[in-house]
């Protein structure tokens, strides 16, 4: 069974540099799984940002709804970085899909994995309480989502201000 770490924070808390590090600790091809769509100029520099910084020896699998598929497209062949659960779950909103069954489809395919997975997703949760249902919405969504990742997980990390904090351990071998 492979090894599922999830890595969450605020934004610009620096999970995604660290969920990087952690990717390349493990042997194998390195895929990034890229849940970004560039709708816009100011997303394509986003992306092309994300990109430079990461640097060479990366395989980009862009995939904004279909995240089973891609992670079972990708195993066995080495690590795969997801990023992000929180871009993911906003395009299934957005596109009108139910995420719930999404998240459950999400959930089976990282068990049955056997190259490890690492998956970013954001802390929304953490601030005050927005003024529209749709945020609302999205926020609690986003809640439910990274419990039920984490609770899958063998690792999970928050990351404050680029320093990465244990939140549950992977049990010894």
């Amino acid at each position: 069974m492979a090894h599922t770490i999830l890595v969450t924070g605020g934004a610009r808390s620096g999970k995604s540099r660290h969920a990087e590090a952690r990717a390349c600790a493990f042997p194998g091809e390195r895929f990034y799984i890229a849940t970004a769509r560039a709708e816009d100029e100011e997303m394509h520099a986003r992306i092309a940002r994300h990109i430079s910084d990461r640097g060479e020896g990366w395989t980009t699998v862009e995939e904004p709804f279909d995240l089973a598929g891609a992670l079972d497209r990708t195993d066995g062949r080495g690590p795969r970085l997801l990023d992000c659960l929180t871009l993911w779950l906003s395009n299934l909103m957005l596109d009108g899909r139910d995420w719930e069954p999404e998240t459950v489809t999400l959930v089976a395919a990282l068990a049955r994995q056997r190259s490890p997975v690492i998956l970013v997703s954001n802390e929304v949760g953490m601030g005050i309480v927005p003024e529209n249902a749709l945020a609302r919405a999205f926020r609690d969504a986003q809640g439910w989502l990274n419990q039920r990742v984490a609770l899958m997980a063998d690792e999970v990390e928050f990351v404050v201000s680029g320093l990465p904090m244990r939140v549950k351990s992977a049990p010894p071998a």
